[in-house]
């Protein structure tokens, strides 16, 4: 959640504050025009995961959301593992058995969707609404087909698929 604490009606220092309180538990980072030390330590304290004054260059604003989204998953670092894999967020790069591999944006999109959510079965539906959006445009078997080339690039063992629940991304299959 990016949350601006000038909001018309009911100041967002006070929704966070409430959000906390109901063990509301997504991350939140505050974006506001309040950057005085004092106020950011009191967005902090109210449960803001990181606070961010205006003005600010969106290239940080991005590095920021990335650091929130991989904490909250349990990765603080921009490298995730798999096995033998290795991404890297930040240069957007696989690495396998010490080479670097050429995937395609949608094929690293999908990779990093399974690191991201490792050990947990992951649906044809989620994985269509990750890479196309709420309403995609196409079926489960362009999912089927961009998986079977990544096992191809990554190797089989990585990607398993649990017949009619979707697809498990494990270290070891």
């Amino acid at each position: 959640m990016v949350l601006d604490l000038g909001l018309p009606g009911l100041d967002g220092l006070t929704i966070l504050k409430r959000w906390r309180a109901n063990r509301r538990a997504f991350p939140i980072l505050v974006l506001t025009a309040r950057g005085a030390w004092m106020e950011r330590v009191e967005g902090i304290e109210a449960g803001a995961d990181d606070y961010l004054a205006k003005p600010f260059q969106m290239e940080e604003l991005l590095a920021r959301l990335r650091a929130i989204i991989r904490r909250s998953v349990g990765h603080a670092t921009a490298g995730i593992s798999l096995g033998d894999l290795a991404l890297d967020t930040r240069h957007k790069q696989v690495i396998a058995h010490g080479r670097a591999l050429h995937l395609s944006p949608q094929e690293y999109r999908l990779l990093s969707y399974f690191m991201h959510h490792q050990d947990r079965v992951v649906s044809h539906t989620e994985l269509m609404e990750h890479l196309y959006g709420p309403d995609p445009d196409c079926d489960e078997n362009t999912i089927a087909v961009m998986i079977g080339r990544l096992r191809k690039k990554i190797g089989a063992n990585h990607i398993r698929t649990r017949r009619g629940f979707g697809y498990i991304a494990t270290a070891s299959a």
